[in-house]
Parts: C-alpha cells; structure tokens; sequence
C-alpha cells in the first residue's frame, strides 16, 4: 500500500493550505486515516485522524483551524488548514490503518511527508 501526499509549500501566518493524501495498492478496505506532523526538533504527533464511520479527532492545538475529511471510495483524506501560524511549521504526515486484500491482514501504511513553513 502506497500514501502519496501534496499540498505543502510556504504561507504566511493565517493563511491556508490544504493537504491530499490517496492510498493506493493492495487495499480491501481502509479503516483510519490521518494526518500526524513532526515540528523542528520535535517528535512526531497526531494532528487529526477519522474513521470510515465519520469520526474525527484533533489535537488540541488545531481545533477550530484545521479540518479532516476523506472519501472512503475513493481512499482519500484532506486536511483543510486554517489561521495557520509560525507554530504549525513543520513535515505533515499522512496515515492509515486497514486490511490488505490479499492475504487478508492488516496494514499500516505511511505518505512520505509534505514540508509546511509558515512565516511570521
């Protein structure tokens, strides 16, 4: 299984960008999907994540800026980022967790990391 991401690239504080993430390969279904982020000197962690049935998370940090939608046919997830700030600079991660078609077995699968930098 395959995550390609887009969408990163420069914007000044509280400006927007939206990042797509697909999966393709091997897929018989996806369960969750997400974004996870890993800031300057920082470990990773979970930005926002939802789940086939419509369920979402955020970290608190986002709440109220970014939003995280996917289309299940389609095995897509976006993450609508807005009023971004100097703070939210950093390499975005996408994810996902599912079954394999063939052999039926579970997955984990990770997009190779889209670069944000917000300016002040």
């Amino acid at each position: 299984v395959q995550l390609q991401a887009s969408g990163g690239g420069l914007v000044r504080a509280g400006g927007s960008l939206r990042l797509s993430c697909a999966a393709s390969g091997n897929i018989l279904s996806i369960d969750a999907m997400g974004w996870y982020r890993q800031r300057p000197g920082k470990q990773r962690e979970l930005v926002a994540t939802t789940t086939s049935g419509g369920s979402t998370n955020y970290a608190d940090s986002v709440k109220g800026r970014f939003t995280i939608s996917r289309d299940n046919a389609k095995y897509t997830v976006d993450l609508q980022m807005n009023s971004l700030k100097p703070e939210d600079t950093a390499v975005y991660y996408c994810e996902a967790d599912g079954t394999y078609y063939h052999p039926r077995a579970p997955f984990e699968a990770w997009g190779q990391g889209t670069l944000v930098t917000v300016s002040s």
